[in-house]
């Protein structure tokens, strides 16, 4: 029995949810619009201002479709209505951040900078030199290209130098020991 894919989903002020006979869902809100393809198997009903997703049959592909399809749609709902963003910290000396319009411009120990163009419908700001914010209506976009920064340089176990996410648990590792 998928647990999630019992819950409704209770639509916020200001957001439209339509559902087409291919199973495709428009989500339009005050954050903008998201649209995407669902499975064919799955049911999609809208009542006032809660949906809910139901399945055809029991079987496996069947109770794995019905949480998935219930998460996307919530998803799309938070993100036109609030948005996403995910945060990132570098740590290292003489690594730091910098913002030139729509460029993010790192300097990650490289004998070049690294210039990375914001991808359409994201965006991100720079507080201080050394913390990054991703925001976007696609929690899955963010969360890419917040992984596509941090693949810069992996915060590495030694020292802990690096970009990684904020509350990220580094492991940490000892040095050589010298006799």
């Amino acid at each position: 029995m998928s647990r999630v894919g019992l819950k409704p989903i209770e639509l916020p002020a200001g957001v439209e949810i339509t559902v087409d006979e291919k199973n495709v869902v428009t989500v339009k809100g005050p954050k903008g619009q998201l649209v995407e393809p669902m499975d064919a198997d799955m049911t999609i009903t809208i009542e006032g201002n809660i949906v809910t997703v139901s399945r055809p049959t029991d079987n496996k592909r069947h109770r794995s479709l019905h949480g998935l399809t219930r998460a996307l749609v919530a998803n799309m709902i938070e993100g036109v209505s609030k948005g996403f963003e995910k945060r990132l910290e570098i740590v290292g000396v003489g690594y730091r951040a910098a913002k030139q319009g729509k460029k993010l411009n790192l300097s990650l120990g490289f004998s070049h900078p690294v210039v990375m163009e914001d991808p359409e419908g994201l965006e991100t700001e720079v507080e201080g030199q050394n913390k990054i914010i991703v925001k976007g209506i696609s929690k899955q976009q963010v969360g890419n290209y917040a992984a596509v920064i941090r693949d810069w340089r992996k915060p590495e176990p030694y020292k802990g130098k690096g970009i990684r996410y904020v509350g990220e648990y580094v492991r940490r590792k000892e040095g050589k020991t010298g006799k």
